[in-house]
């Protein structure tokens, strides 16, 4: 075996691994009766995907893989959604899926490749010409080495500190000069950036399919419009996709989208059904939630720096984090991958974004304006809590997690996500996946 396919199959067999773990935990905490668990999980076997209420206009919005990453944002602000699915326009008329979509285009990811490719214009400009920028492997993505300590080759979306020094040669280094450190770069670029990003190579015909190649994009793993919920709910709680495609076989286009939102969204619209008020009636301690110890949290200080708080979110494959403030981690708010869209929207925000703290950043998004879309504080519940009241929470804030506070202080006790509460509902058949969806988990993770 080939070196990059063991460590291929050791991450697709970590990840598995993983999922089982989280899964026999969730199972074993939740105490439900044997009884209800096997009517739970009849019930949603028996709600096919085609009754799941359809996405908002009615038409599932994709991207095609040659679409110029400017534009693509574009389309997702515009559409107020925060991923896609990407057509690969090599086999753009096939009916397969496998061969059809490379995968799901997420836009926080595409920012954070915003901010790498913004790293690499300061060292273009603290160099005196572009070939300098590129010379040897020292410069780094804004998540890497300069801001957060992180070693690695010269490369983002298979772009070199030279090619993005001659963009920035064309543009911006014209007018602010030459010869200064990254760093203080870094803090001039302000409005300049976007003119580089929207009007200068390489970034206006970098294209979503070539920085799918750099950064983790979510699997595009479908489900047919004749699968069960129960399928829905275990991908999106078991395996942690946080959207589902729905197709018809024999035909392209995708039927529906169905997202961890939407389903707890439907779960709440199932009050005053026996097995839904027998569930929502438990307290939340009383299901083994949270299911994670307060040690095992990922949070951030609000004095640490908003760069560091994206970066954890990164690296821990995770769309959001607690702030705290003192010793016993009080909870004084909250930041999401949803808000490192100000660091776009607002060039004043993003010019400093390199020593903006996360309570300098939360004040700023505060006040931005509606036109920026609404900052969400934290939503917090208590571990006497129904489980009900929090499916209300998530549900009524269009959040997708709830954070457990305990104390006089509100302390940080524990999280509950959207992925917690479908796993609250289900459990996975013996060989479920293998029997009814046609294909394997190791498949599923291994695209």
């Amino acid at each position: 075996m080939a070196g990059s396919e063991a460590v291929e199959d050791k991450e697709i067999k970590s990840a598995v691994s993983s999922c089982e773990a989280y899964f026999e935990k969730v199972q074993s905490r939740k105490n439900l009766p044997k009884s209800l668990q096997e009517t739970l999980n009849s019930a949603f076997a028996g709600i096919p995907v085609s009754s799941f209420p359809q996405v908002p206009g009615g038409r599932v919005i994709e991207i095609p893989a040659e679409t110029p990453v400017s534009e693509a944002v574009k389309i997702l602000s515009d559409s107020k959604i925060l991923s896609a699915p990407v057509i690969n326009t090599d086999h753009e008329s096939s009916l397969d899926w496998r061969e059809r979509y490379l995968g799901i285009i997420d836009y926080s990811s595409i920012i954070l490749w915003v901010l790498e490719s913004a790293e690499l214009a300061a060292i273009a400009l603290s160099a005196t010409s572009a070939t300098a920028a590129g010379v040897g492997a020292g410069a780094v993505g804004a998540l890497g080495v300069a801001a957060l300590g992180v070693t690695g080759p010269v490369a983002v979306a298979g772009l070199a500190a030279a090619a993005v020094g001659a963009a920035v040669a064309g543009g911006v280094a014209a007018d602010r000069g030459i010869g200064k450190d990254a760093p203080t770069a870094a803090d001039n670029l302000g409005k300049d950036f976007y003119q580089v990003i929207l009007q200068e190579e390489p970034f206006k015909s970098t294209t979503v399919r070539t920085i799918l190649k750099s950064f983790r994009w979510a699997p595009f793993l479908p489900v047919s419009t004749e699968s069960s919920m129960l399928s829905v709910m275990l991908l999106l709680s078991k395996y942690r996709l946080r959207n589902v495609p729905v197709i018809k076989s024999g035909e392209p286009d995708i039927k529906n989208y169905v997202t961890q939102s939407a389903v707890v969204h439907g779960l709440e619209g199932c009050k005053g059904r026996d097995w839904f008020d027998h569930i929502s009636a438990l307290s939340i301690s009383d299901l083994g939630l949270p299911f994670m110890s307060p040690n095992e949290v990922i949070s951030i200080d609000s004095e640490e720096l908003i760069l560091e708080a994206f970066k954890r979110m990164r690296d821990n494959n995770i769309g959001g984090l607690p702030v705290i403030e003192g010793p016993n981690k009080k909870i004084v708010g909250n930041i999401s991958m949803r808000d490192i869209r100000y660091l776009l929207l607002q060039p004043e925000v993003f010019s400093n974004f390199r020593q903006l703290t996360v309570k300098s950043f939360a004040t700023k998004i505060a006040t931005a304006g509606e036109e920026y879309g609404l900052a969400i504080p934290a939503i917090t519940c208590r571990p006497d809590s129904t489980l009900g009241s929090v499916i209300n929470s998530l549900a009524s804030s269009s959040v997708h997690r709830v954070y457990v506070a305990a104390g006089d202080e509100n302390e940080l006790y524990g999280v509950i996500t959207l992925r917690d509460v479908i796993s609250c509902f289900v459990s996975e058949p013996p060989n479920y996946f293998e029997n009814c969806l046609g294909f394997s988990v190791k498949e599923m993770l291994n695209r």
